[in-house]
This record gives structure tokens, C-alpha cells and sequence, in this order.
């Protein structure tokens, strides 16, 4: 089997940290791990040592070039997100996004993606510091700053420094399911799927008073999840009102709770999909998505497959051969 390549471009004075993920995540082999596993390359400027923050420096880096014979281009954090970036970096990415690349940022590097126009009418996020910068100067893309990741098939964005590692992790499962990706993040001593969005981090002014935040109720919404669990359910048992509910929810996960749920749902669907022989008519009756239509509606719309093409591509026992899915936004 042919190792999937995987190019960094390095900019100069690019965090240290933000380069650090996608080597570890892609650069390095683990015990466990399927083989042949990532083969990763670092790309910067004409091919030279090309000095990063901290005093450190990528040695002996390949050119830009070589961003067109990767199968996933990974752009990090820029320096200065005021600064251009280099119009031999805009060309290679644009270069490799035409011949079929998938291409990534992570941080503020989706300054460098949008320059390259590759996020106009698209969804993308950044870190929620400079999304407000990043919509207003380039306004044909659909900023979403609340979220820590967004996978839009051939183009994904991440919000700030350690969502690069939620969104790299997000690739090794959608290239070799959730059980690999799980066995990686217990490696990394890293949540393998993290809740909520990037709005939980946001700065914002002191309320005066304690906010214990979602966790009981989180833990409780995942004990439940195959019951037909509503908002007036939720509230209750919260011992709150519905338009509180849904008003602390938003504030603290960027989204409602019904679709966090149906979230949850959808990746415990996924799970039991890889590594169970539940049949796939069962599997939404067992987390809280009903009958096999309404089931297979909603992991279309999640995910782009059916549940039985989803297995097919990332159960084992299922399966003859190796294969790979890629989830799209609906």
C-alpha cells in the first residue's frame, strides 16, 4: 500500500507549537498503528533552512513544489496574519488544491488559504481572535467562528492552536476510522472528539457569579442518548427553564442542545458501525435515532454515506479490502 504523503508549508516565524501537531499527529509511527502510516514532508521556501519562532528551524526542508505531489497539504499559524503571504506559497497551494489535494489549515493559517481564494463561499473558521479580521477582508468566505473545526471535504480549517489537534485527529479518522483515531489520542493524552466549539474559550466580561458550566449535564445527555430526549426533558432535568437551557448551551458550546445530542448520536452511530456487529438497522434504535429511515437520513446528512457504505469503508470484519471516506458540510 502506498503511504499517503502529507506536506507542511513552513513560513517563516510560524509558531513552534501549531508545527509541532501535524508532525506528531502525521510524522510519527506508533506501535498499534496501521502501516504503512503517514509519509510526511516538511516544504518551505525554495527549499532552504527557513527559521520558525523559539530559535528553532526546519532543516534540509523540501520547496514549495513539492506541496503538488502531496495528498494533503497542511498550512499552520502565520507570524503576522498582516503580512502577505508568499506569492510562491499561494501559487503551490492553488496548484495542489487543482490537482486534487486536500488541503488544511491550522489556525491563522487560514489567512494564507483564503488568499489563495480557495475559501471563497465556503465554511471556514480561524481562531475566534481573528475571525472578525479574516471576514472583513475576505468577505465571500462564511466565517464560523464557533466551531473548532470545519471539514468541508477538500478544505479544512481549524480554529486556534490545540484545535489543530482535533481537526488532525478528525483526518485520521475519517482516512482510518474512529478506532485508530482513538488509539492515537489516548497516545497523545488528547480527547479523541472534544465537545462543544470554540466559543467556550472566548473571552468574555465576568458575570458576578459562578458558572458551573454543562459537564453534569453533558455526561448526563450521553448516558441517555438512545432516549427520546427533549428540550423540556433536558430542562427538567436541569431544574431550569427551556429558554435558560438553550441560552447557557448556546453560550458555552456554540450550539443548541438538540444538536449536540444528534451529534453525540451520530458518533456513537459511528462507533458502533467500526468496531460492533450490531446490524445497521439496530444501530439507530441503540442511539436514540429511531427507525432505520430517520436513522439513515440523519447519518447521511452528518456524514455523506449510508450507514451500510460507512461500515462497509471502516468495519473490518466487513470489509475485503482497505478504503476511505471523506465527510463533506451539508
Amino acid at each position: 500500500m502506498v503511504q499517503h504523503r502529507v506536506a507542511l508549508a513552513v513560513t517563516e516565524g510560524a509558531p513552534v507549537f501549531e508545527l509541532a501537531i501535524p508532525c506528531e499527529v502525521f510524522g510519527r509511527y506508533r506501535d498499534g498503528l496501521p502501516e504503512p502510516w503517514y509519509d510526511l514532508r516538511l516544504c518551505a521556501p525554495s527549499g532552504v533552512p527557513t527559521p520558525v519562532s523559539n530559535g528553532f528551524a526546519a532543516d534540509e526542508p523540501d520547496g514549495y513544489d513539492a506541496l503538488t505531489r502531496a495528498g494533503t497539504v497542511v498550512v499552520t499559524a502565520v507570524r503576522d496574519t498582516q503580512e502577505e503571504p508568499a506569492p510562491e506559497l499561494v501559487a503551490a497551494i492553488k496548484a495542489a488544491h487543482a490537482g486534487g489535494a486536500r488541503i488544511v489549515s491550522l489556525c491563522t493559517g487560514a489567512f494564507v488559504l483564503a488568499a489563495a481564494g480557495l475559501l471563497d463561499r465556503r465554511p471556514a473558521t480561524t481562531h475566534w481572535n481573528h475571525a472578525d479580521d479574516l471576514a472583513r477582508r475576505y468577505p465571500a468566505v462564511r466565517m464560523d467562528p464557533g466551531v473548532l473545526y470545519v471539514d468541508d471535504g477538500d478544505v479544512l480549517t481549524s480554529a486556534g492552536t490545540t484545535a489543530g489537534i482535533d481537526l488532525c485527529l478528525h483526518i485520521v479518522r475519517s482516512d482510518h476510522g474512529a478506532a485508530v483515531a482513538n488509539t492515537l489520542a489516548r497516545r497523545l493524552v488528547a480527547p479523541a472528539l472534544r465537545d462543544g466549539g470554540q466559543a467556550q474559550y472566548i473571552e468574555a466580561p465576568a458575570t458576578g457569579r459562578e458558572d458551573p458550566g454543562l459537564a453534569p449535564v453533558l455526561d448526563w445527555m450521553r448516558e441517555h442518548l438512545r432516549e427520546p430526549l427533549t428540550i423540556t426533558a433536558i430542562a427538567r432535568h436541569e431544574s431550569t427553564t427551556e429558554r435558560t437551557l438553550i441560552r447557557h448551551f448556546r453560550a458555552i458550546t456554540g450550539t443548541t442542545p438538540i444538536k449536540w445530542l444528534n451529534g453525540q448520536r451520530i458518533q456513537r452511530a459511528r462507533e458502533l458501525l467500526e468496531t460492533s456487529s450490531l446490524p445497521v438497522e439496530d444501530v439507530g434504535e441503540a442511539v436514540g435515532l429511531g427507525a432505520p429511515p430517520n436513522f439513515r437520513r440523519h447519518f447521511i446528512l452528518a456524514t455523506g454515506v449510508t450507514p451500510s457504505a460507512y461500515r462497509r469503508a471502516f468495519n473490518a470484519h466487513s470489509r475485503s479490502g482497505k478504503g476511505t471516506l471523506n465527510r463533506t458540510v451539508r
